[in-house]
């Protein structure tokens, strides 16, 4: 059964509108929402980004069905048993809904920026491995303990990453500006399942195709393929055929911010297919 997930980076938008596109989702069939974090936007240093657990757990809060996670929390921004207490708080308020979605980090300019992490990629995906066998004895020592299970999503596409994907993790993300890499890489996640982030200018009824496709480009264009274009009928293809190649939860990142119409519409017709 094919997973659908709104990822919404939690970047200009005031909170209130967080919390009505999430309740937009949740309406119109998402199984689920996804957030960043970073402690300034990528890219965008200037522009306003609300912090990833926090925001989290109020979307939880304002929600009923929705499972709640990140593509991905940093694992460099936070000590493990930190962590895992969070975690466990989060699930347990959500009624089980939250999964713990987690990465060595992207964006190493705010490494330095806020003196946090470390700029060696490779020394940051080795604490990484040690601090998920450290977050499993927490969950197994800490009370409270979790009471529901909480699912691990790891995000990535290095060698190393995917050894840990293969150790630790119930799904595997792979990032949209990868999505070339894709057909080669499933077979390394062993028992993992496979989602995807994908970027989609959705051409609403009535609308222009060719100005969506311009706006999406310009906005988004540096995805690749990890930007698709199209109306209903043709996003129902696309999305079909990643699930014959094994994916079985799509993390939706519309050009449009999510407009709550596209929500609606892209739930009555490409989710509902």
């Amino acid at each position: 059964m094919t997973e659908w997930y709104l990822f919404l980076p939690q970047v200009r938008l005031p909170i209130a509108d967080i919390v009505v596109r999430a309740r937009h989702a949740e309406a119109s069939g998402f199984d689920g929402i996804a957030f960043i974090d970073h402690l300034e936007a990528p890219g965008l240093p200037d522009e306003s980004i609300w912090e990833a657990m926090g925001i989290a757990t109020w979307v939880a809060a304002k929600t009923e069905r929705l499972r709640i996670g990140h593509l991905v929390l940093c694992d460099a921004f936070r000590h493990p048993a930190v962590l895992a207490k969070q975690a466990v708080t989060l699930s347990a308020a959500s009624d089980g809904r939250f999964e713990l979605g987690l990465g060595s980090g992207s964006w190493p300019a705010e490494f330095a920026k806020f003196d946090v992490g470390q700029q060696d990629p490779g020394a940051r995906v080795e604490q990484l491995g040690r601090h998920l066998d450290l977050l499993t004895q927490y969950w197994d020592t800490q009370q409270p303990q979790p009471a529901h299970r909480i699912p691990l999503l790891l995000g990535g596409t290095g060698r190393r990453t995917m050894e840990l994907v293969r150790r630790h993790a119930d799904w595997w993300n792979m990032p949209a500006n990868h999505l070339d890499r894709l057909p080669k890489l499933i077979p390394s996640a062993g028992s993992a399942r496979v989602s995807v982030q994908q970027m989609v200018g959705f051409v609403r009824r009535g609308a222009d195709p060719d100005a969506v496709r311009e706006v999406s480009t310009r906005r988004f264009g540096y995805l690749g393929n990890g930007l698709v274009c199209g109306d209903a009928g043709q996003l129902v293809e696309h999305f079909a055929g990643l699930a014959a190649q094994g994916v079985e939860r799509f993390y939706v990142w519309f050009a449009d911010f999510a407009a709550p119409e596209s929500l609606r519409e892209f739930g009555e017709t490409v989710i509902t297919r």
